[in-house]
């Protein structure tokens, strides 16, 4: 099964409405064919109508969500609705957004109907987010090996989260990095502003084009059209050895995202 993903993705948390919609418009005139949104991000919808009105051919846009553990109890139903508000009969990959609160449901009964929503042709791949090692060996035990596209997790400069992305390289599973700014914060960083400087480039570029260079997807995100296109432009920027190991130095192990809900993490 091929587990192709667009290595640039657009990022769709937090834009609604009209701001969404013309957010993903300018995203996909800009050239990113990897759109990625969520249950939760309340703005399905507006991604379908903008992928609707775009004049890039919905064959080549790469389209993902995400199924929120609240829905995990009417987990095909819940997909068919976001089908419905996407107006897409199908969507490039689904992910399970968040693994259930410890002991809430089995790991199981949620992958299964991941599974099944596959197999149906819900989804053409199948994936997760936002989890950790012990997770993914029982996902493999349950789906069997190579099943899952990718695991998306927090993953920038000043996160690195080396444990978790090694074990999924050597596991072959494509680590896709949200927050791959650290939330914008990455765009001030001295260090990464030095390196742009010499490559005549944009902080958000080096940030970008370093998770990009270690073979990871990200999916960065932002409302303004000049700034969308110049995250697109990371894909032309190739960093020196001596960028990277810099970069590399900035790991502080700074978590962002870390919900009540969240996993015991690596």
């Amino acid at each position: 099964m091929s587990h192709a993903i667009p290595k640039i993705g657009f990022g769709t948390w937090k834009l609604k409405g009209d701001d969404c919609v013309n957010a993903v418009n300018s995203a996909l005139e800009t050239g990113y064919r990897h759109i990625d949104t969520a249950q939760v991000y309340d703005n399905e919808a507006d991604v379908g109508t903008a992928i609707a009105n775009s004049a890039v051919p919905r064959a080549d846009i790469f389209v993902t969500t995400k199924v929120f553990p609240n829905n995990f109890d009417a987990f095909l139903q819940s997909l068919e609705t976001s089908l419905e508000k996407l107006q897409l009969d199908q969507v490039d990959m689904t992910l399970i957004h968040w693994p259930a609160r410890k002991g809430a449901q089995p790991l199981q009964s949620y992958l299964t109907d991941l599974a099944k929503a596959q197999e149906q042709g819900m989804t053409r791949l199948i994936g997760v987010s936002n989890f950790t090692i012990d997770l993914l060996n029982e996902a493999e035990a349950i789906l069997g090996k190579g099943a899952l596209a990718t695991n998306q997790i927090e993953l920038h400069a000043y996160m690195q989260n080396r444990k978790l992305a090694d074990f999924c390289a050597s596991i072959g599973l494509q680590v896709t990095a949200y927050l791959p700014l650290a939330g914008a914060r990455l765009i001030d960083d001295p260090v990464i502003k030095t390196i742009a400087a010499r490559h005549q480039a944009d902080p958000s570029q080096v940030a970008l084009a370093w998770l990009l260079q270690k073979g990871y997807v990200v999916i960065p995100k932002s409302s303004h059209p000049d700034r969308i296109k110049s995250n697109f432009g990371a894909t032309g920027l190739t960093l020196t050895a001596t960028d990277i190991s810099e970069i590399n130095a900035l790991d502080r192990e700074d978590r962002i995202v870390d919900p009540a809900h969240a996993p015991d993490w690596d």
